[in-house]
C-alpha cells in the first residue's frame, strides 16, 4: 500500500476512521492536530485562543512536513487543504479520501467538542460558510470520496479498504474505454501506455486518469507537462487526450474512468458548460470553461485562461486594447483585460460576433479593417490564426508599430508569425507560452491543491 491521508471539515470522522483503518491495514495512524498538540504542549482551542488561527496554521504546516513517507494512515485539520505546501507533502506518494457529512451530522458532532468559532456565524452557518470556501480545494484533495452522514467508523473504513483494493472502475468499464482510445487518433506509444494502465500489466486501480479534452488536441503541450509534474510531485496519476468530435461522448469516456479532471479546448469551452453539475463564477460570467474537476460525483467548471491572460498583463493596466477573435478564448481575455481596468475594443471577421461578445464584457466592437483607427497600446491575438502548420499573421507588418505590446495566445510555435513580426518591428512582446504557463498552474492548483513555480513549468517545456 501506499499512505492513506483523510481530509474532510471537522465531525467528518477523520481520527475515529482513521484509527479503525490504520489498526485494519497494521500500520500507525498519524494525527496532525494530535501531533500539534504534543509537540505544543498545548490543546488546538488552546493555540488558537492564545496565538490565532495564523500561528496554528504555521504550527500545522511544519507538522505536516514532517510527515513520514512510509505507509501510515495520516488525518488532517479540516483546515489543512487551504495551504498549497501542505498538499505538496500530503499528496506525495498517497492515497487521498475525501470525508463528507451533511450540515446537521457535522453540527451534532461538533457539539460534543466545540472550538472557538472561525466566524461570527451561527454553529450551522458557520459549517456552511467554511466548507463553500474550501470546496475547491476538498475537490483537489480527494482521490476517492466516502460520506460518513450515516455511516459507523467501522463501515466508513470498510469502504475506503474497498477503495484501495478495487477502486471505482469495474473491468469492463476500464475495456470499453481501453477501445475507445484506442480507436482514435491517438499515437502508438501512447495507446500502448493506456492499455498497459486500463488493462494490462501496470494497471492500478488507484491510478487517477486526466486529459486534455479537444477536437483536434494533438497540438496540445498538456500531456507532456501533467505527466512530467505527475513524476515529479510522486502522484499516482496519468494524463493523456481525450479526442472526439463529440464532447458528450468525452464526459461519458471521462465519467465512466472516473477521470479526476480535464483540460478544456477548442472546440469545447461554450459546449462543455451545458454538461457540468456546477460553474464558478468567473466561468459563468466569461461564458466558457477550460478546467473540468470531477469529484465525488459531481463535475465543477472553471476557466483559469483568463487568469492566465490576466497575470503576464498586469502591468499594463489601464492600457488601450484591441483583442482580436470572439471564440470562448477571446471571452476569457475581454475578463482579463477589463479586469486590469483596460479600454477594451474587440474586432472579428464577423462584426456580429464581435458586438455579441462586446456586449457581454462591456467592450467597444468593431470589424476586422477598424484595427487602423484605433491606435493601441496594446494587442491581443485570441484567434487560431498561427497556429501550426498555419503560418498567417492576424495582422499585416505595417500595421505593428514599436510602441505597442503584443500578446499572442497561440504557443504552438512558441514563436508565432506575429510574435516574429512584433519583435522585427521593435514592440514588446507576450508569448502564448507564457499564458499557457500561469493558465497550466491554475488547472494543476484546482486539479490537486498543489502549487507549482512558473520555473518548473518553464524547465518542462524547455
Amino acid at each position: 500500500m501506499r499512505r492513506v491521508v483523510l481530509f474532510g471539515y471537522r465531525g467528518t470522522g477523520k481520527t475515529g476512521i482513521g484509527t479503525v483503518l490504520a489498526r485494519r491495514l497494521g500500520v500507525s495512524f498519524l494525527d496532525t492536530d494530535s501531533l500539534i498538540e504534543q509537540q505544543s504542549g498545548r490543546t488546538i482551542p488552546g493555540i488558537f485562543r492564545e496565538d490565532g488561527e495564523e500561528r496554528f496554521r504555521e504550527r500545522e504546516r511544519d507538522v505536516i512536513a514532517g510527515l513520514p513517507l512510509r505507509d501510515c494512515v495520516i488525518g488532517t485539520g479540516g483546515g489543512a487543504v487551504m495551504d498549497p505546501a501542505n498538499m505538496e507533502h500530503l499528496r506525495a506518494g498517497s492515497v487521498c479520501v475525501l470525508l463528507a457529512a451533511d450540515i446537521a451530522t457535522i453540527e451534532r458532532r461538533l457539539a460534543r467538542a466545540p472550538r472557538p468559532p472561525l466566524t461570527s456565524l451561527s454553529s450551522a452557518d458557520e459549517i456552511r460558510e467554511m466548507i463553500a470556501r474550501r470546496r475547491s480545494r476538498y475537490a483537489a484533495a480527494a482521490d476517492f470520496c466516502v460520506d460518513t452522514s450515516r455511516t459507523s467508523t467501522e463501515e466508513a473504513a470498510d469502504r475506503i479498504l474497498s477503495l484501495l483494493k478495487k477502486g471505482t472502475v469495474p473491468a469492463p468499464k476500464r475495456e470499453a474505454a481501453y477501445r475507445w482510445f484506442a480507436a482514435g487518433p491517438l499515437p502508438a506509444p501512447e495507446r500502448e501506455r493506456l492499455e498497459s494502465l486500463l488493462i494490462g500489466r501496470d494497471c492500478n486501480v488507484q491510478t487517477r486518469f486526466l486529459g486534455v479534452a479537444g477536437y483536434p488536441c494533438g497540438h496540445s503541450k498538456s500531456p507532456l507537462l501533467f505527466n512530467r509534474l505527475f513524476d515529479r510531485y510522486h502522484l499516482n496519476c496519468h494524463y493523456t487526450r481525450f479526442e472526439d468530435p463529440s464532447i458528450e461522448t468525452i464526459l461519458r469516456v471521462a465519467r465512466d474512468i472516473d477521470a479526476k479532471g480535464l483540460s478544456v479546448t477548442i472546440p469545447f469551452k461554450r459546449a462543455v458548460m451545458a454538461h457540468l453539475d456546477e460553474i464558478d463564477d468567473a466561468a459563468r460570467q466569461i461564458g466558457a470553461a477550460n478546467t473540468v474537476v470531477f469529484a465525488c460525483g459531481s463535475a465543477r467548471g472553471y476557466n483559469t485562461d483568463w487568469l492566465g491572460i490576466r497575470k503576464p498583463l498586469a502591468g499594463h493596466a489601464g492600457a488601450c486594447a484591441v483583442l482580436l477573435g470572439a471564440g470562448g478564448v477571446a471571452a476569457a481575455a475581454a475578463y482579463a483585460l477589463v479586469d486590469l481596468d483596460m479600454e477594451v475594443t474587440i474586432l472579428n471577421r464577423t462584426p456580429a460576433k464581435a458586438q455579441a461578445l462586446a456586449e457581454q464584457s462591456g467592450c467597444r466592437w468593431g470589424g476586422w479593417d477598424e484595427f487602423g483607427r484605433i491606435d493601441p497600446d496594446l494587442v491581443v491575438n485570441a484567434t487560431s490564426l498561427g497556429m501550426q502548420p498555419d503560418r498567417r499573421s492576424p495582422l499585416r507588418d505595417d500595421q505593428l508599430k514599436k510602441e505597442m505590446t503584443v500578446c499572442d495566445l497561440v504557443y504552438t510555435p512558441p514563436v508565432t508569425p506575429l510574435i516574429a513580426a512584433a519583435r522585427k518591428a521593435g514592440c514588446e512582446t507576450v508569448t502564448g507560452t507564457e499564458i499557457f504557463i500561469q493558465q497550466a498552474r491554475e488547472q494543476f492548483r484546482l486539479f490537486f491543491g498543489i502549487d507549482v513555480p512558473d520555473t518548473v513549468i518553464q524547465e518542462i517545456l524547455a
